[in-house]
């Protein structure tokens, strides 16, 4: 069944990190867990991505590209004894557009490959005159969070914004109904904020990478990297079991700012949720 999905917006500020969602690290400030016996963490059953993935968005403001976004799976890396994926995000404005606000982002998680959960995560922000760096490492066994500030308490399986993301595609909305929703906990500089995940319905969709049937979402989050409190970010996944983000949308004060998929690589299979 296809709903019909009303979306209102809001007119709000945000940056171009809202679309989606450094250095060398020092032992001493972030030390590393114990090798974990496989059979105390979780395992998460999925074919919703691969490594070598790679999502490609132009990022439009009103009428205008105005930049680039890219989500990548690179490669497999080992931490702490565990397959992990090495997951991309990186926003970079146009030549053009940088004349007028020059943007640069980059975040990196390290997401455990068999519970979809981080063990690390970087940022490094460049929009303007901004400048955010930000590093953590997560000690999913003892339940606390590095960071150069210091150490903190943290939830079972906290994500970062990246790593909540990716844990999101895993998930099965099947018997999902519009307005369910699903809470996560995400940490970033200091603390542990909540994120539900909101369901919204169905939508078909079209877009320069093809018409998709779609599920609807939303994040809603106090505070933290690619989803913050800000503004109303809605999110179109692919209805598969993949669900590749086909859409992204929000308000700003001056317009909107949508991210849509331009092409695609490294998806393992047939997504049987595109129409044409």
């Amino acid at each position: 069944m296809i709903y019909n999905v009303k979306i209102t917006v809001p007119i709000t500020r945000c940056s171009f990190v809202l679309l989606v969602c450094i250095g060398l690290w020092n032992s001493r400030l972030f030390p590393q867990s114990p090798v974990t016996p496989a059979e105390s963490l979780r395992v998460i059953q999925h074919s919703a991505f691969e490594v070598g993935e790679r999502l490609v968005f132009d990022v439009k403001y009103s009428f205008i590209v105005a930049g680039e976004a890219v989500f990548r799976i690179s490669e497999m890396s080992e931490y702490n004894g565990r397959q992990c994926y090495r997951v991309e995000f990186t926003v970079q404005s146009t030549p053009t557009f940088s004349w007028i606000y020059k943007v640069d982002d980059w975040y990196e998680s390290l997401i455990d490959k068999n519970g979809i959960f981080p063990w690390r995560f970087k940022q490094r922000l460049r929009e303007g005159k901004y400048r955010n760096d930000f590093e953590a490492r997560f000690d999913q066994v003892n339940h606390v969070a590095y960071t150069e500030k210091g150490q903190y308490r943290i939830p079972p399986y906290v994500y970062d914004a990246v790593s909540a993301f990716y844990y999101v595609r895993t998930l099965d909305f099947s018997k999902s109904r519009p307005g369910e929703r699903i809470i996560l906990h995400n940490f970033y500089k200091d603390s542990t904020y909540t994120l539900a995940v909101k369901f919204l319905g169905h939508q078909q969709i079209s877009i320069a990478a093809g018409k998709f049937n779609t599920l609807v979402i939303e994040p809603l989050m106090q505070e933290g990297g690619l989803f913050k409190s800000e503004g109303r970010i809605i999110i179109w996944l692919t209805n598969d079991t993949k669900k590749i983000p086909v859409k992204v949308s929000t308000k700003v004060l001056v317009g909107s700012i949508d991210a849509e998929l331009r092409e695609y690589t490294g998806v393992v299979g047939p997504i049987r949720a595109k129409v044409e």
